[in-house]
């Protein structure tokens, strides 16, 4: 759990950044609405701003939780009682003939 957190924390920069100035770029396309030239243009800006809001918030909440979830089971299962280690080699009983 400490490690999920860690990298969500570590990630939480980058990707508000990108979401950020990606968002920035859209935005006038949203504000602008159906403006002679637009029509085109702002049905998929409204897309892009949508996918951008679900990715991120997708990214900083739902993964971290599936990963806590399935290390979760992973660690369950690793979790075996130790077996015996394997026998060396054999040893050899034979004794010299003489």
């Amino acid at each position: 759990a400490a490690l999920i957190l860690r990298g969500s924390v570590e990630r939480l920069a980058p990707i508000l950044m990108t979401a950020a100035t990606t968002a920035l770029a859209i935005v006038p396309l949203v504000v602008s609405g159906n403006l002679p030239g637009h029509e085109i243009e702002h049905p998929m800006a409204i897309v892009i701003m949508g996918g951008l809001i679900s990715s991120t918030l997708l990214t900083l909440f739902v993964l971290p939780a599936i990963y806590l979830r399935f290390g979760q089971i992973r660690a369950m299962n690793h979790q075996r009682p130790s077996e015996p280690p394997l026998a060396g080699p054999a040893e050899s009983n034979c004794s010299e003939a003489g």
